[in-house]
């Protein structure tokens, strides 16, 4: 006899509620496999984990896995990050987008899917969160406007690289003109002639109470931006000029502070490639 899904909801639930294609949240989760266990956790994740715990969630409907290599996390800065301690911690990122206006859907499922892998041994506990946060969608900016990907594309579009780059601002009252700065001035002014092609913009969420054990609470929640630059290069052969100076440029604004920049590239789902060159 067929296990009872309750299929018969879907239908009910297909009939109601936003479905756009707009990012309205995202995933970021910023990862360090314990050392020794760095193929295991390679495996797992993408043979496991990137489908059962996320892609095949309900509204969450995009994802890529991002790796940076040692020569890669050496280019990161501040060095006393609040983000990575130390700031080369955290090889894996991985980015999803959820439907704008699912995020309490999505939460629902994923904190039960969650608690049923753990239940089935299929959670990888030889790892370390060190920046996993469910985002709200702010802004995206485009280097040559209309033209090119939209940031509906960006997890599929192939891009060569991508930054993670994550700025608090002093004050939560600090927040939205630090956030209007970026749109408007420095974002438009350092993205002409750059390898991005788009930059998005988020703010964090707090993650809910029942959330899994070992995922710690998100801070900054109140003054905190995450901002992903989408590359169109290898970011270790274009990381100067264009990525080194961002903290120097947001201090200068005098509306908060760079904690943390780092380059990934683009992982080879199916493989192994690039993991032998994570220490």
């Amino acid at each position: 006899m067929s296990e009872d899904t309750r299929s018969e909801l879907y239908a009910e639930l297909a009939a109601v509620g936003p479905y756009g294609t707009r990012p309205g949240h995202a995933l970021i989760t910023l990862v360090e496999p314990h050392p020794g266990h760095e193929y295991a956790y390679n495996r797992w994740y993408e043979d496991d984990h990137y489908y059962a715990g996320a892609m095949a969630m309900p509204w969450m409907y995009a994802g890529r896995r991002w790796v940076a290599t040692r020569d890669l996390q050496l280019l990161r800065y501040p060095e006393e990050s609040a983000i990575a301690r130390p700031v080369t911690a955290g090889c894996y990122l991985s980015t999803y987008w959820i439907t704008a206006g699912r995020y309490d859907d999505h939460m629902r499922w994923t904190v039960a899917i969650n608690r049923r892998l753990n239940r089935d041994g299929r959670i990888h506990h030889d790892r370390t969160h060190v920046l996993t946060a469910f985002q709200d969608h702010e802004t995206t900016v485009y280097r040559d406007g209309a033209a090119g990907p939209r940031d509906v594309h960006a997890l599929d579009h192939p891009y060569a690289g991508l930054v993670l780059q994550v700025v608090e601002a002093d004050t939560p009252e600090q927040r939205p003109p630090l956030l209007e700065w970026l749109r408007t001035r420095h974002l438009p002014e350092r993205l002409p002639g750059s390898p991005a092609a788009l930059v998005t913009v988020f703010r964090p969420t707090p993650l809910p109470g029942d959330r899994m054990t070992y995922v710690k609470q998100v801070e900054g929640v109140d003054t905190r931006l995450t901002l992903l630059w989408f590359l169109q290069a290898d970011p270790g052969e274009c990381w100067n000029p264009y990525f080194t100076g961002l903290d120097t440029a947001v201090a200068e604004s005098g509306l908060g502070r760079v904690e943390l920049v780092a380059p990934f590239l683009p992982t080879v789902p199916g493989t192994d490639h690039y993991v032998d060159r994570l220490r």
